[in-house]
């Protein structure tokens, strides 16, 4: 989807998604130190916001302008700043080595774009800093529920293991994961792809 599909899913009063971080932000990123942290594909901002309210100094990135307009309202609506930068993230660069913790959670691309962007946050990741990912994983088509249904778009942990090659990082979990999902007939489980790295210090 382009950026003007997402500022059409975005731009009704609502939020599109919850309001809450994901869990596996919340289980990753609880006990580690705040300082300046980098949300890529941030959308409407529910992880940037809830890094905020922990003393994070907090950058969101999204190629949508409406997305971006909900995710500074919610800020405001919690009592925390962050900076809100409008990039399509195949044309922006992070600063090198800028960021104790930088996040890339659900951006769904084809694989050469998506290495990209990876191998850009990698290269964003401050000295001793965490590089958390979480997108859909490739058998969540088949096994699991909800989520992009376009198997080019789809990923596993050991194919983002694999974007990461050569950036210095040390990986510390590579795995598929189970994210329950509420539904009106009862909790369905989605299969997610998670990577965590960091920068030795």
């Amino acid at each position: 989807m382009d950026r003007h599909a997402w500022d059409k899913r975005y731009s009704g009063s609502e939020l599109l998604w919850t309001s809450e971080p994901s869990r596996c932000l919340v289980a990753e990123a609880s006990e580690l130190t705040p300082g300046r942290a980098l949300d890529l594909a941030c959308g409407e901002g529910r992880n940037a916001v809830w890094l905020a309210e922990r003393g994070w100094r907090v950058t969101g990135v999204d190629f949508s302008p409406v997305g971006l307009d909900k995710a500074a309202a919610l800020a405001r609506s919690r009592g925390v700043d962050a900076d809100w930068v409008a990039a399509d993230l195949l044309d922006w660069e992070p600063a090198r080595a800028a960021f104790g913790l930088v996040i890339v959670f659900y951006l769904q691309l084809p694989a050469s774009e998506r290495s990209t962007i990876v191998g850009r946050a990698a290269a964003a990741v401050a000295a001793g800093g965490t590089f958390l990912l979480v997108g859909h994983d490739s058998a969540n088509i088949e096994r699991g529920y909800g989520g992009p249904q376009i198997p080019a778009v789809l990923y596993t942990a050991h194919d983002i293991v694999g974007d990461l090659g050569g950036s210095g990082l040390d990986i510390e979990k590579a795995e598929r994961v189970e994210r329950p999902v509420p539904t009106p007939d009862g909790v369905r489980i989605a299969l997610d792809a998670l990577v965590r790295a960091s920068r030795p210090a």
